[in-house]
């Protein structure tokens, strides 16, 4: 198996490592190592990122949430700013793209425009999530993925796929390596929010998601071989 149009989501507490905030430079190195080896191959690669190493509002009930949210936004920019710093001194060209003005640090985002960057080899950032308070990054990335036709998302996480039940609290959990997006939505799994589990339901898009921390992983999983959990459609 083998996708030509691949998006990848990153965790903000992915992007922070051991540390468990900011940025750890290894970490985003290493990711943008094995990405090179997929968009050297003429993988088609597009990037979503989290906020959480900045910013998780939605746990202060003490602010407005479409004021915390748009802060959360603001914290995925951040984020891809320098995720996307990193790939071009990994040898990658990257155009980072907004739903809202940036000034001259992002482009505003349009389907051409990103598929323009596709053809020219470019790996594509697409920040900010929706634009939009009440909706997540997982949410944010469906959504891209649909609008740019993509062929699976991969879901790079801490945790090597998808467990029936939490494997850090039950040592008994059972890993699945296939699960539709059905039996996620009914047993409450979460592999992403609900609103973005039933956009990917609706609109056929299938999802991987793998070990950020496995040796090759992201490299592996974007040329289709995926040791995670595949969550079909």
């Amino acid at each position: 198996m083998r996708w030509n149009r691949v998006l990848l989501k990153l965790s903000g507490e992915a992007l922070a490592g051991p540390k468990k905030t900011g940025f750890d430079e290894d970490t985003v190195k290493e990711v943008a190592r094995q990405v090179k080896v997929s968009v050297d191959a003429g993988v088609e690669v597009g990037i979503v990122t989290g906020g959480g190493n900045f910013w998780r509002g939605r746990t202060s009930s003490d602010m407005d949430r479409t004021r915390a949210d748009q802060i959360g936004m603001l914290a995925t920019v951040m984020n891809c700013i320098y995720v996307s710093e990193i790939f071009r001194n990994a040898g990658m060209r990257t155009e980072i793209l907004t739903p809202f003005a940036c000034g001259t640090m992002t482009k505003l985002f349009s389907k051409d425009l990103a598929n323009e960057y596709f053809s020219q080899g470019k790996v594509v950032f697409f920040a900010g999530g929706t634009g939009h308070p009440y909706f997540s990054t997982d949410t944010g990335i469906v959504l891209r993925a649909v609008e740019m036709e993509a062929d699976v998302i991969l879901l790079a996480k801490s945790i090597d796929g998808v467990y029936d039940s939490d494997p850090a609290v039950n040592p008994d959990a059972k890993k699945y390596d296939t699960i539709t997006i059905e039996e996620v939505i009914d047993k409450k799994l979460a592999v992403v929010d609900l609103t973005a589990s039933i956009m990917c339901m609706e609109h056929r898009i299938s999802m991987a998601v793998v070990d950020l921390n496995e040796t090759d992983g992201i490299a592996n999983a974007m040329q289709g071989k995926i040791n995670g959990t595949i969550v079909t459609v």
